[in-house]
């Protein structure tokens, strides 16, 4: 397994494996290929089999003048079944880990998980990430017919 940050040419398997995922209508294969091209508020990770990508891994680089230090975030762990228990998400956030401590100023990564999703954070915690008394929260904004995109 190789672990690498993700190319555009990555860009229909990672559409195929993030409609696994997160279902088909939240994004589509043109606004992966753009974000592959330029996007440096992300680090993509994929495990990648002899051509054939067995999961992803995103990073949202947080930076704020309010700190010295950048704050990447684990927002997205995917692994194809038939390659799960295989030791693939260890790599990629190992890859991810690796990457950032090497090329960000920072201190910590942060992550983020569903509070029901007890296998994810058994993971997490097997990897050394805790719980850190902070609470995520969000609120629904809806957009106008006509939004545009960042």
């Amino acid at each position: 397994m190789d672990y690498r940050l993700a190319s555009p040419g990555d860009a229909e398997q990672l559409f195929a494996l993030n409609a696994e995922f997160n279902g088909p209508e939240e994004t589509d294969l043109p606004l992966i290929r753009a974000a592959l091209e330029d996007n440096t508020g992300e680090v993509v990770v994929v495990a990648d089999d002899d051509g054939v990508l067995a999961g992803f891994l995103c990073v949202q680089l947080k930076k704020s003048f309010c700190y010295l230090d950048c704050q990447p975030e684990v927002t997205e762990v995917y692994v194809r079944e038939n390659y799960r228990r295989q030791g693939v998400a260890s790599g990629m956030m190992a890859f991810a880990e690796k990457h950032c401590r090497e090329h960000y100023p920072l201190h910590r990564m942060d992550l983020l998980t569903g509070r029901k999703n007890l296998g994810a954070q058994a993971f997490y915690a097997a990897c050394g990430y805790q719980g850190d008394g902070h609470v995520h929260m969000r609120k629904s904004i809806q957009q106008e017919e006509n939004h545009g995109t960042f």
